[in-house]
């Protein structure tokens, strides 16, 4: 069996551009399937899933161990998040196609299921304490038993106490709302300095989160090493580093005890299951970073599957976000919060051609997918740039 195409296509969501990943074989209806958005860049992606195909044509499929090499090793310079997100698209449909030739789900190839169903999160946010309690109210209404929510505002490099105080009124509000049976997952979105994120860290400790979600960037380790050091709550972090060569720093200094890779970025499906296994060595668990569609979505789950130290899975409401799971035929059905084994081989979701059509982006628009200050912009009050 040998791939004769690797084909990107781009679908406009509510909030970004999803891209897909088409690889074909020359047997007769066996293609593959992945996602590989990446926000503000899907024409640079999909520009580099084209590169990639030639370098790729003609080989076995099946042989994802090598082609991940190739791909990654063989261009010279290592791969950036452009580059990855290509890569990490193109390794998901080399696993589907794996598993469609050989009929199992694809968990059944990485080692088969550890655990019996995977535990998910989804969103809930609100612009003031009163509609931040009712969102995550009707969360857990819905049967959803962990949520998460972006609880600081934009934040200075040192600011007093007012936005501090103001932050934990409202997550304690949340939490009034749902009780104690709900886990609340506080995503800080890189916004921090280390100082201020040891003082919103300890002012959030009465709501008892699940876990802070990026405190500040990841890209010093040391830094939020020290803010761990000062906190009780569990750290999170990953969605910004790739492959295991960008999270081993994070796990020698122990700056976080929860990884979050994203199987969009980090490297796919492969290089997922060697994180995790990396993680283990130090007692760290995997959350699986995930806002995108229910291709990624579906590819975390089989991973999920078959990691020990699994811990949880974010994936987008279908509730909230139906316009997005129309671009698949038969998603991963969540309930109450779990996901079941998949039963279909390969990924078990196939993304509609013809939906994904209907729903082409309009980049001469000059806002589908491109880096707007509408969209991304997030400024202090002096008007310096913040990170968003």
């Amino acid at each position: 069996m040998k791939i004769t195409a690797v084909k990107p296509l781009l679908a406009a969501g509510a909030n970004r551009v999803y891209v897909f990943v088409k690889v074909e074989t020359d047997q007769p209806g066996l293609v593959g399937w992945g996602e590989a958005s990446l926000e503000g860049k899907p024409r640079a992606v999909a520009g580099c899933l084209q590169d990639f195909a030639s370098m790729i044509h003609g080989e076995d499929p099946l042989r994802t161990e090598f082609l991940w090499q190739l791909m990654y090793r063989s261009g010279f310079w290592r791969q950036g998040v452009i580059g990855l997100s290509a890569l990490s698209g193109i390794d998901q449909a080399l696993w589907d196609i794996k598993g469609k030739e050989f009929g199992r789900p694809v968990y059944e190839l990485l080692g088969g299921r550890v655990r019996d169903r995977v535990r998910a999160y989804t969103h809930f946010g609100g612009g003031t304490a009163e509609s931040a309690a009712e969102s995550a109210a009707s969360k857990k209404q819905a049967g959803w038993s962990a949520i998460k929510t972006v609880p600081v505002p934009i934040t200075g490099i040192v600011e007093g106490i007012p936005k501090v105080k103001q932050a934990a009124a409202s997550l304690n509000e949340v939490r009034q709302a749902v009780g104690d049976e709900v886990d609340i997952l506080l995503d800080l979105h890189g916004r921090l300095t280390p100082q201020m994120a040891v003082r919103y860290g300890r002012a959030f400790e009465e709501a008892a989160p699940f876990f802070l979600e990026e405190p500040c960037q990841a890209e010093n380790p040391r830094a939020m090493a020290a803010v761990r050091e000062k906190l009780d709550t569990p750290i999170a972090t990953g969605e910004r580093l790739f492959t295991r060569w960008g999270f081993r720093e994070i796990l020698d200094v122990n700056a976080a005890s929860i990884l979050q890779p994203d199987c969009c970025h980090a490297g796919g499906i492969t290089e997922l299951m060697k994180i995790a296994s990396m993680a283990e060595v130090h007692y760290a668990g995997i959350a699986p970073h995930n806002p995108y569609g229910p291709v990624s979505t579906a590819a975390c789950v089989h991973a999920d599957f078959a990691m020990p130290n699994f811990v949880i899975q974010e994936m987008i409401d279908p509730i909230d976000n139906p316009d997005v799971y129309e671009l698949v035929v038969d998603p991963l059905p969540v309930s109450d919060g779990w996901i079941n084994p998949p039963t279909r081989p390969g990924l078990g979701v196939e993304v509609d051609e013809r939906a994904v059509a209907r729903c082409a982006p309009d980049f001469d628009s000059g806002t589908a997918g491109g880096l707007t200050r509408r969209v991304y912009g997030a400024f202090h009050l002096d008007g310096g740039v913040a990170d968003s």
